[in-house]
């Protein structure tokens, strides 16, 4: 568990960002101090739960994380409204990066094991767990905090609104990346050159640093929303992803 930080005192003179992704133990935080339009990154630290994240003291003033927010009640082919926008957006291939979620009906009574086993789409498989983990703990309130974005689409952002032109899962991608992050961000080295246990990987932290990138831009108030009138589930949680 990240050692806690107190609370109280006087008011600080930076706010806290984080970029949030999935990983083996939890979730990969990587935060950042933000002092007017500059981000520093700080240490990366794993939360095992997405509640601890909600409750970390001093409190995150944007919490931009890569996990589905909102669900359709029911299975919905092509997922929702802003997935089918954000493919668009990328083009091929790195559109196949956006997944659909599952229904919440299927997080409320579905054997989340069994879904695996049987293989259904390998990215929602391996998270489904960390999808009913949000959907437990998401309420439209919280969205005043937390935004779902996606590091393709960060990268995407970074890199002038041009798709990134190499797989995050071939070496080659995985450098061309670091290298528009470093670019972009003072001290990212610090955070990408960390060593973090429990089987976290360079891609693991070069999503979070592009997840925390967004979360600057969401606290500037230059964030794109994709769609830009979004829906909502029916839990009236909006239906939107953050660029």
């Amino acid at each position: 568990m990240p050692p806690q930080r107190r609370g109280g005192g006087p008011v600080l003179p930076y706010k806290l960002i984080a970029g949030v992704e999935p990983c083996p133990g939890g979730w990969l935080v990587v935060s950042g101090r933000l002092q007017g339009i500059t981000a520093h990154p700080q240490e990366p630290e794993v939360f095992p739960t997405f509640a601890e994240i909600l409750d970390y003291r001093p409190s995150f003033e944007v919490i931009a994380i890569h996990c589905h927010l909102s669900f359709p009640e029911d299975d919905t082919p092509g997922g929702r409204t802003c997935d089918r926008l954000a493919r668009q957006l990328l083009g091929w291939p790195r559109s196949g990066a956006i997944g659909s979620p599952p229904s919440r009906q299927y997080l409320r009574t579905g054997d989340l094991d069994a879904r695996a086993r049987k293989g259904l789409n390998p990215i929602n498989a391996r998270l489904m767990r960390r999808f009913a983990e949000v959907a437990e703990e998401m309420q439209p309130y919280r969205q005043r905090q937390v935004f779902e974005v996606h590091p393709e689409l960060s990268f995407f952002q970074l890199n002038d609104d041009k798709p990134m032109q190499h797989s995050k899962y071939s070496d080659v991608g995985v450098a061309e990346r670091r290298r528009l992050v470093e670019s972009k961000i003072p001290g990212a080295a610090d955070v990408l050159d960390a060593r973090v246990p429990g089987g976290i990987t360079a891609r693991h932290l070069l999503d979070a640093m592009a997840d925390m990138v967004t979360a600057r831009r969401i606290a500037a108030r230059a964030v794109i929303r994709i769609p830009e009138d979004p829906e909502w589930d029916e839990q009236g949680v909006r239906m939107e992803l953050l660029r």
